[in-house]
């Protein structure tokens, strides 16, 4: 499930001001952590939500520069990442958003060649 405007306008009170989210998703630590990761132009902050919550941040959990990449994702049973020297798990929906947030950092060579360029 999608995140909801409510999680991103709550994540949002723990940014600088004016900074726009270019993506964010929810992960967890283990079965009563969980996290909302949002990442900008700038970092990509983890917040910590309320106990046994999935989408009321609480916290910064920490805030780390935004050249650090957060995958790979390995997909076996669930899909898992380590990241700040966690391992955090994710719904398979958002294995597609971190990807293209890495994506991301490596910029036009990355990303697969338009199969349709004269258009």
């Amino acid at each position: 499930m999608p995140i909801s405007p409510d999680v991103r306008e709550r994540a949002r009170g723990f940014l600088p001001a004016r900074v726009e989210i270019r993506y964010i998703f929810p992960a967890s630590w283990n079965e009563s952590s969980f996290f909302v990761f949002a990442v900008t132009d700038a970092a990509v902050t983890v917040l910590v939500n309320r106990l046994l919550s999935r989408t009321r941040p609480k916290s910064i959990w920490g805030v780390f520069p935004r050249n650090v990449r957060i995958g790979p994702v390995e997909t076996h049973l669930i899909p898992t990442f380590h990241f700040g020297g966690h391992t955090f798990e994710v719904d398979d929906e958002y294995v597609s958003v971190i990807n293209a947030c890495d994506a991301e950092l490596q910029g036009a060579a990355s990303l697969p060649p338009d199969p349709l360029p004269d258009l």
